[in-house]
């Protein structure tokens, strides 16, 4: 006796719809028996790490400011997955845009003038867009796998940030730290408010959801990513280029997730440092699945997914609890997701073997 997965004649769009929500439920559920395993309150523990992180305007505004990345780079892979192409680097696509926006903003920061950030922001795009080609071409020249050269290269990515920041981008006056100096105020963006890091930076991800929200369904180029990815021998009949389609998406994953690399250092943290990311490029790849690869889901996955970094920081400071607790959280929730989908598709059924006479 066993159990076996069991394809469904026909899905169903109500739990299509409904399984990340369900998921969120199982991971606040898991969340309890997390506390209790610890010895912490499960009332206490699920407001200070679900709730709390909204409850007064400075966090607020520092949970648009994490989500603001995290919902850029899931835009960009929403078009590799719905592609089938399995872009993983997006955390080197973003080191290297913040690399070559820093650089900018190091470089030229001097002039006193809004076409250095403008400068700025154009090469986080280009340098997230150039370290998403190579695993792009990679994949249409010599038929490599993209989940191991793109995710191979964010570690390159890392190690070069950490050079650059210990060696010719040091501040001459930090020191001896790793870390370049602080960008001028004609490269860094324009705060929104007076009392917290809210920046126009974080404006750009909800702008592009909106965009990417009216373009995708209405566009030939939405209908072609779609059927590329969903029947590969439609699109070839339409004349739809598979390899093309692979580098559009992985281009334009790494121009997102670059933009989203050159906010954040010219945004939010104001310098180059060995560290600019708590893992938003993987992270990602959750926020993109519970929004069901759709732009609006997405925005609302990433707010989410951003509340569990700044619970997790809360949680740390007034339960004790290790800020990794946020990335068990994470895994949990990836974890339902990717359960509730499976039984999208396939039921559980029992099977008895027939004993022979």
């Amino acid at each position: 006796m066993r159990l076996e997965l069991e394809r469904r004649a026909e899905q169903s769009r109500l739990m299509t719809v409904f399984s990340p929500v369900i998921a969120i439920g199982l991971t606040l559920v898991a969340g309890v028996i997390i506390f209790l395993l610890a010895g912490i309150s499960p009332l206490e523990g699920t407001w200070t790490y679900f709730v709390s992180p909204v409850m007064t305007g400075y966090s607020a505004q520092e949970v648009l400011v994490k989500a603001a990345p995290l919902i850029l780079i899931a835009l960009g892979l929403s078009l590799c997955f719905q592609a089938n192409v399995w872009n993983i680097g997006a955390e080197g696509q973003y080191t290297l845009g913040a690399i070559f926006g820093g650089w900018v903003a190091l470089t030229f920061g001097h002039f006193d003038t809004p076409v250095v950030m403008i400068a700025a922001l154009l090469a986080g795009i280009l340098g997230g867009l150039l370290w998403a080609a190579i695993p792009a071409l990679l994949k249409t020249v010599f038929r490599a796998n993209e989940i191991l050269t793109s995710l191979m290269l964010t570690y390159v990515a890392l190690l070069l940030l950490d050079y650059l920041v210990r060696g010719p981008l040091r501040d001459p006056a930090g020191y001896n730290f790793p870390e370049s100096a602080l960008f001028s105020s004609s490269a860094t963006l324009p705060a929104l408010t007076s009392d917290g890091r809210l920046h126009l930076g974080v404006l750009f991800a909800f702008v592009i959801a909106g965009v990417m929200a009216f373009a995708l369904p209405t566009t030939l180029k939405g209908f072609e990513i779609r059927t590329v990815g969903q029947a590969p021998k439609a699109a070839r009949f339409a004349g739809f280029g598979a390899k093309g389609m692979v580098l559009f998406v992985f281009l334009a994953s790494g121009g997102l997730a670059g933009l989203a690399g050159v906010s954040e250092v010219a945004g939010t943290i104001g310098q180059l440092l060995p560290d600019i990311s708590p893992g938003y490029g993987f992270t990602a790849i959750i926020v993109a699945f519970l929004g069901r690869l759709n732009p609006i889901g997405i925005v609302f996955a990433g707010l989410i997914m951003s509340i569990s970094f700044i619970g997790g920081e809360a949680a740390q400071i007034r339960l004790g609890l290790p800020l990794d607790v946020a990335k068990v959280f994470q895994g949990i929730l990836l974890f339902f997701i990717l359960a509730c989908d499976t039984l999208i598709y396939y039921r559980l059924r029992l099977y008895r073997p027939r004993v022979a006479a």
